[in-house]
């Protein structure tokens, strides 16, 4: 099967947002792939590096939040 990938990426730049911590920093389990191009989009601060943790930039905090609302909130007229 075949999968969109920029569903894929907003899919993990919500779960980053809804998981992140000390004003944006978030544990980075997922596919170095996405968390490439989620860089590349200046959502994340660069991923290559030993830390295991990753800086949400405001943008993709920003961005984050408005997906993690449409896709996870428990209040129906949040759901887009």
């Amino acid at each position: 099967m075949t999968y969109d990938e920029s569903k894929i990426e907003d899919a993990v730049l919500a779960l980053l947002t809804v998981f992140s911590f000390d004003g944006g920093r978030a544990w980075k389990g997922f596919d170095f792939d996405v968390m490439d191009r989620l860089h590349a989009q200046d959502f994340i601060e660069n991923p290559a590096n030993k830390n295991k943790s990753v800086w949400l930039t405001p943008q993709g905090l920003e961005r984050g939040r408005k997906i993690a609302d449409r896709l996870f909130s428990s209040d129906p007229g949040n759901a887009g």
